[in-house]
């Protein structure tokens, strides 16, 4: 079994889909998908993902607000407070984007540092997204003693060096299906170097789909897609990766209630 490790459920286009979540979440499961993490984006729209995801056992949320949302800053208490709720696993996503967001590093700086604080407080590991800023990322994380809650750098796009330094502070990195595009032969050669017991597979969907499927809306399915690929490309069997993985995700993600279709798969 397999776990996607961050995926955007409540940003899935039904329409486009031509299906609602309970068959999109079952075609997953059909695919041999046993968990899913919902992961938040704004603290306002968190209350409706909460509600969108009720009524599946198997979906475990996060909250927080990223980077390419944080135009003003943070409200820390509000984050406090909706993070408490029992179905929250994780805090995020969260991190730096200054490759789309040039005009706003202090603000998203400010509220970076602010989520690590309350995931030390809560006790709960960290999502976080990082593009064209690395020794920011790696800096604040190390100045806010982000080693302590832990977490993960999802979908995972800089290079070896930085996911070196995020593994030496016991975090994880998390693949999503950009792995799969032609392009993308550096990250390949760091996926190849990444320990097996630090390694995450996500979607990231509605977002970034996998190849065969560039071009549709992702969904939680393909996550068997880049599993296979990155087995193939670390030389394991889709067994070995998924088994590894799926460890992982619930060793990073403890509080994630397992919900397991077969343990012999």
């Amino acid at each position: 079994m397999i776990v996607d490790s961050h995926c955007h459920l409540d940003r899935l286009d039904f329409d486009k889909l031509k299906s609602e979540l309970p068959e999109i979440l079952q075609a997953a499961r059909d695919k041999q998908v046993e968990h899913f993490l919902c992961v938040s984006v704004t603290l306002d729209q968190f209350p409706n993902m909460l509600r969108v995801i009720e009524p599946f056992d198997d979906v475990s949320a996060s909250c927080g607000v990223h980077p390419l949302n944080q135009e003003e800053a943070l409200d820390k208490a509000q984050l406090l407070s909706l993070a408490q709720h029992d179905r929250v696993v994780a805090i995020g996503e969260t991190g730096l984007d200054y490759y789309y967001a040039k005009d706003t590093h202090k603000v998203q700086q400010d509220s970076f540092a602010g989520h690590i604080d309350v995931a030390n407080e809560l006790n709960k590991p960290l999502i976080i997204h990082t593009r064209d800023a690395r020794q920011d990322t790696i800096d604040i994380m190390k100045a806010h003693n982000a080693q302590n809650c832990g977490g993960v750098l999802h979908c995972f796009t800089e290079d070896w060096n930085m996911a070196k330094k995020a593994i030496d502070m016991g975090f994880y990195i998390s693949i999503s299906g950009i792995v799969t595009f032609k392009n993308a032969v550096e990250l390949q050669e760091v996926v190849k170097k990444l320990p097996l017991d630090r390694l995450l597979i996500e979607t990231d969907s509605p977002y970034l789909a996998p190849v065969p499927h560039r071009g549709k809306t992702n969904q939680p399915a393909y996550v068997q897609d880049v599993a296979y690929f990155i087995a193939d490309l670390k030389g394991l069997s889709f067994k070995e990766l998924a088994h590894a993985t799926t460890h992982n995700f619930y060793q990073l993600f403890s509080l994630a209630s397992r919900n397991r279709i077969s343990e012999s798969s």
